[in-house]
């Protein structure tokens, strides 16, 4: 059980890490480039401030969550 909590643990701390490692402008690039790839046309994506997406659908945070990606059509 001490070793199921630990890889919890470890696996929680990794995860934070590549979290952290991406920049807002990269993670953008990434998720414009799976929707392009997906054929959809007409969208945007935004870099707001945490917690002023309105009327937009969060897609993504970065800078340690206190960065948003939003989506409109």
């Amino acid at each position: 059980m001490k070793k199921f909590i630990l890889a919890v643990g470890l696996l929680s701390l990794v995860g934070t890490a590549f979290a952290d490692g991406k920049s807002c402008e990269e993670l953008k690039a990434e998720i414009a480039a799976k929707l392009d790839a997906k054929g959809v046309s007409g969208y945007s994506l935004e870099i707001v401030d945490k917690g002023s997406a309105a009327g937009a659908k969060v897609v993504g945070t970065c800078e340690k969550g206190t960065k948003e990606i939003v989506y409109k059509r």
